[in-house]
């Protein structure tokens, strides 16, 4: 999880220095983004959501089986963090294709 933050925490740097420079400021420091891409970070994020998800119905599964350890309330928290990660996912694609659709229908 390091990693990603790692990842994030570059990404939100280039979107400052971005936001800066478009309002004719100067950057601060210079961003290092040998690797780092608006499309690696999605497909981490997905992954991330699709992980949570995977942990919920495996710690599910277990708890149904009767494993012991694997307590009523950790499934349900689970379940729930799965559910918000899973909701964020759709509003960040459903703002995207917004901004794309905008973006296709300006006039050159």
């Amino acid at each position: 999880m390091a990693v990603a933050g790692a990842g994030l925490q570059a990404l939100v740097q280039q979107m400052q220095q971005v936001a800066q420079q478009a309002g004719g400021q100067q950057q601060a420091a210079p961003v290092q983004s040998d690797d780092i891409s608006f499309a690696g970070e999605l497909k981490n994020a997905i992954d991330r959501v699709d992980g949570m998800k995977k942990a919920a119905a495996a710690k599910t599964m277990a708890f149904e089986r009767g494993d012991p350890g694997v307590e009523l309330n950790d499934v349900m928290v689970d379940m729930q963090k799965a559910s918000v990660s899973f909701q964020m996912g759709i509003q960040v694609r459903n703002r995207l294709m917004t901004a794309y659709k905008d973006i296709m229908n300006m006039q050159v």
